[in-house]
């Protein structure tokens, strides 16, 4: 059988369910409980009317439960396209013109902006099972999380969709003016994660991190490489990317064996002296890529961890 995204998770929780496959501060969800609630969630969402093929937007930060709804939504044959709620409402306008979705998903934090967004006529409100236009001042409660799937049983949906089919959609940074949605089918991610667990020897000993957003391309590895290969995935709350020592500190305590993020974050630590001499022993490989990485701060780094493995991954879209 060819291997769909969400096969990973789920052929791990087949064999060790109680084994932890997300972290993010004191939340800790094992690969039963991620197989079991995007089942569910991937339920509700046929129920829906979702069918293969769909895009869903995912107005939703970073979180276990934003892991379960892109699993979900792959379940149900259908594609994910994830927002960052902090840009621009004219931004994100474009993107969902673009996308077309047949849903939203949307945490609490982006009240204001599915509001907006309503408002301006480029999303329509639902009210039971009827779409309607958005009436002038109605505000609308944006509060998805595990409360939508909860009460629903727990069973697989049939399988659907094939390695051609698409998976999700990144948009560029529009530095052109117009956002441009990149298709990326499982095929395309499979092959780069198969490659990838092969070529660094990740298993399930390993702690991954998971420091991108979920809008940028660097998170794909992240999420579908720590699951492929059994592992942690520890979700770096956004807040840490302002101070470094936390930064640090959530290396150091979490014993990661692997670090992936831009060379600006590595900049940044290394400025401001966050990491020690042969610190951080339980890291075995430190990845980067999406921008130029100055060699003194590379060299700063490999004196600092001479038992890391350091290497480039340029752009795991491209």
């Amino acid at each position: 059988m060819s291997t769909l995204l969400q096969d990973y998770a789920t052929r791990r929780a087949e064999t060790h369910p109680s084994d932890v496959a997300l972290v993010m501060a004191n939340e800790r969800v094992t690969y039963g409980d991620l197989e079991a609630d995007s089942n569910r969630l991937a339920r509700f969402l046929s129920d829906d009317g979702c069918l293969p093929g769909d895009r869903i937007c995912l107005f939703t930060p970073k979180s276990p439960s934003a892991i379960v709804a892109m699993h979900a939504i792959l379940k149900a044959g259908a594609a994910y396209v994830p927002i960052d709620p902090a840009s621009p409402a004219p931004r994100i306008a474009k993107i969902v013109d673009a996308a077309e979705p047949r849903l939203v998903l949307a945490a609490p934090g982006a009240a204001g902006l599915i509001d907006e967004l309503v408002g301006a006529g480029r999303l329509r409100a639902r009210i039971g099972s009827l779409e309607a236009a958005p009436v002038a001042g109605e505000r609308f409660t944006a509060a998805f999380g595990p409360s939508d799937w909860s009460p629903l049983p727990s069973e697989p949906l049939e399988r659907r969709g094939d390695p051609a089919s698409m998976a999700h959609i990144l948009f560029t940074s529009g530095s052109t003016g117009t956002p441009k949605g990149v298709v990326i089918t499982h095929a395309n991610v499979v092959a780069f994660i198969e490659w990838a667990v092969s070529y660094f020897g990740i298993g399930p000993s390993d702690r991954l991190s998971g420091h991108p957003p979920l809008h940028f391309d660097l998170s794909t590895f992240d999420i579908y490489g720590a699951l492929a290969a059994g592992s942690e995935l520890h979700l770096v709350p956004a807040d840490l990317g302002v101070d470094p020592h936390r930064l640090a500190a959530l290396i150091r305590d979490s014993e990661l064996t692997q670090w992936f993020s831009v060379p600006s974050v590595l900049t940044y630590m290394a400025k401001f002296d966050a990491v020690a001499q042969d610190d951080f022993p339980a890291l075995v490989r430190l990845l980067w890529c999406g921008d130029v990485l100055p060699a003194p701060i590379l060299v700063h780094w490999m004196k600092r961890l001479p038992h890391v493995r350091f290497t480039n991954l340029y752009g795991p879209t491209e």
